[in-house]
């Protein structure tokens, strides 16, 4: 599902998110071919492109890379959850019925709060460990990312019958 291409392409990809269209007058906003160069460059390297466009001093690399590897040990099983109801949406969608719909529904809710909750707590490890302009962009990158994850996901699932 998470499917990216070059590391390159993401690196100046999100570095074009940053800028508004202003910077790019004749650039549209990011094309499909765009999103999923990022979507490719993250798989490949996630770790990398959040290294390149965090700009870190040694000193806040050392706060930071600990909260990170904690960050995506904690959204790994919230991901598999979310990506397990998908699959239970799919694998019932042909004859789906309200229960299994209100079930669904309840665990893709619950992941996601989880993963709300997660943020929240990762902003405040971050802006204990590194300026608040540095903590946010953290939070904008990962926030870019799990955005091209979910429109793609959402682009490929047919809605309830």
């Amino acid at each position: 599902m998470r499917a990216m291409l070059a590391v390159v392409a993401l690196a100046a990809g999100l570095n074009a998110w940053g800028a508004g269209p202003e910077a790019h007058p004749a650039a549209p906003s990011p094309a499909a071919a765009d999103t999923e160069a990022i979507r490719q460059a993250a798989q490949a390297d996630k770790r990398g492109l959040v290294e390149r466009n965090m700009q870190l001093t040694p000193e806040e690399a050392k706060r930071f890379w600990p909260i990170y590897e904690d960050y995506q040990r904690r959204l790994e099983p919230i991901a598999r959850r979310q990506n397990r109801a998908i699959q239970d949406y799919l694998a019932a969608e042909s004859s789906m019925t309200d229960a299994n719909a209100k079930r669904i529904a309840r665990e893709v809710l619950a992941a996601d709060a989880d993963e709300q909750k997660l943020r929240e707590r990762e902003l405040r490890k971050l802006l204990s460990a590194l300026p608040a302009r540095k903590a946010v962009r953290y939070l904008q990158i990962e926030n870019k990312l799990r955005a091209i994850n979910r429109y793609e996901l959402a682009r490929q699932i047919p809605l309830v019958r």
